[in-house]
């Protein structure tokens, strides 16, 4: 396994915008404007400061999401598996020996994510470390808000093979850790034209 220490100059960043955008109406929501840009360019914007190197993943608009300056691959899984599959596209591309992971639609998310991440992943000598938010009854993971080591890349892919999709469920096959986060507004997603509109105001 990997034994390096996760720091800016080796972490690949990876935007997840390979859903099928259900409930903003079927179409792709990193290309939906928000205050003026595409939302995934706000991720890319927040997110790329943090890392050395940046991915898409999408499933649609492929030359659409080029146009930001970053390499673009779709999911090895065909039939937009979800959110694991676009982790396997990642990790199967990423050239460093990490990744972090943000979605497309959650255009505030923190500015010190990756940081906070590695120092956690360091810390407790874990596979995997993920954003959290709320105490108790409104305690709330964010898995798709992670930092994780590239060599989990076998591994992901035999979970993939053996016809499972629960990212929860590959989660409790590692060591992970958990980072909480005061800001729950930071991990906000939009998830249908009316979010976007009242979020825009």
């Amino acid at each position: 396994m990997n034994n390096a220490t996760p720091d800016k100059k080796n972490i690949t960043g990876l935007i997840l915008a390979g859903g099928r955008g259900t409930r903003m109406g079927n179409v792709d929501k990193g290309l939906q404007a928000f205050r003026g840009k595409p939302m995934v360019q706000h991720v890319l914007m927040r997110l790329a400061p943090q890392t050395d190197r940046m991915i898409i993943n999408a499933n649609r608009n492929l030359p659409e999401y080029a146009e930001f300056g970053v390499p673009v691959w779709p999911d090895e899984i065909a039939g937009f598996a979800g959110p694991l599959a676009g982790l396997q596209t990642g990790l199967h591309h990423c050239e460093t020996p990490f990744l972090a992971t943000a979605p497309c639609d959650t255009p505030f998310l923190p500015l010190d994510l990756v940081a906070r991440l590695a120092d956690a992943l360091t810390a407790q000598e874990a596979d995997l470390a993920v954003a959290t938010t709320g105490e108790g009854n409104s305690y709330q993971p964010h898995p798709v808000f992670c930092l994780l080591k590239t060599s989990l890349h076998d591994h992901l892919e035999k979970f993939l093979q053996s016809g499972q999709r629960k990212i929860d469920a590959w989660y409790a096959s590692l060591k992970v850790a958990k980072v909480h986060f005061d800001d729950e507004a930071a991990f906000r997603n939009i998830n249908t034209p009316e979010e976007l509109q009242q979020i825009q105001q």
